[in-house]
């Protein structure tokens, strides 16, 4: 069989009910990384190692939400963003486990925010107010297609993680954040920037597993991305290993 992916939810209302969902983009780039993916809703802190125990990986997904900035130590700067309370309450304890466990984890915009906070890090909440940065808003007026083409290159750092899985020195990403890496967490190593400095994908090298943490959106039509694919196949490969690890460890248990 193969591994099987969690797949963070979000919080939303739709008329009257309350709903976790998961965009259908994530779940696609799940099956194309070679997994299968489960949507989870929110686990208590104290029921996550139970949730780990069934998974050989974790996909952090996109949000409208941004991770409130209490977890920062910040006040709201834009009372009128989306916040997901319920949403922070369990991922960034399940990231922190997830990574001391050694589970492949791949983290995309929010998620990849949800981790430099979870390991202690900070966020600019307004990416466009900062002096010597950029836009990094998407146009809201237009389309999709539009809204997550490539906007701009990033700069992928010699040595890391991300450039052994693609080999090579730059390529063209999406951009529609709001927000972004302002301090980032002690020990976590830089992957790529954009051209205006912004930190836009990051690792943790001491986990003892696969992780990658993006900023832009490589699930959008990843099929059609070659280096999205190179990206889904090494977090689909390192699961894969993950499974077989731990199947491995349960036949030799006494």
């Amino acid at each position: 069989m193969a591994p099987i992916v969690l797949v963070s939810s979000c919080n939303r209302t739709l008329g009257e009910h309350p709903f976790h969902i998961a965009g259908r983009k994530y779940v696609d780039a799940v099956r194309l990384a070679g997994a299968l993916p489960l949507i989870a809703p929110p686990f208590a802190e104290d029921e996550l190692p139970a949730l780990l125990d069934a998974v050989h990986g974790v996909l952090l997904t996109g949000s409208p939400s941004n991770v409130h900035p209490s977890h920062f130590g910040e006040a709201v700067h834009d009372e009128s963003l989306p916040l997901d309370p319920e949403r922070d309450a369990w991922t960034l304890p399940l990231i922190r486990l997830a990574l001391a466990r050694g589970l492949p984890l791949l983290a995309i915009c929010r998620g990849t925010q949800e981790t430099n906070v979870a390991l202690g890090g900070t966020l600019h909440q307004a990416v466009q107010e900062q002096a010597g940065l950029n836009d990094h808003r998407a146009d809201d007026s237009q389309p999709a297609a539009v809204q997550y083409g490539p906007a701009h290159p990033v700069d992928v750092v010699p040595g890391g993680l991300l450039a052994s899985i693609t080999g090579r020195a730059s390529f063209e990403v999406n951009s529609v954040h709001g927000q972004g890496v302002k301090q980032l967490a002690a020990g976590l190593r830089v992957e790529a920037v954009a051209p205006d400095g912004l930190v836009e994908a990051f690792s943790v090298p001491d986990a003892p597993g696969f992780n990658l943490c993006l900023q832009w959106h490589p699930e959008w039509q990843a099929a059609e991305n070659p280096v999205s694919m190179q990206i889904l196949r090494a977090f689909g490969a390192a699961a894969t290993r993950y499974r077989d690890r731990t199947r491995s460890a349960l036949r030799t248990a006494p």
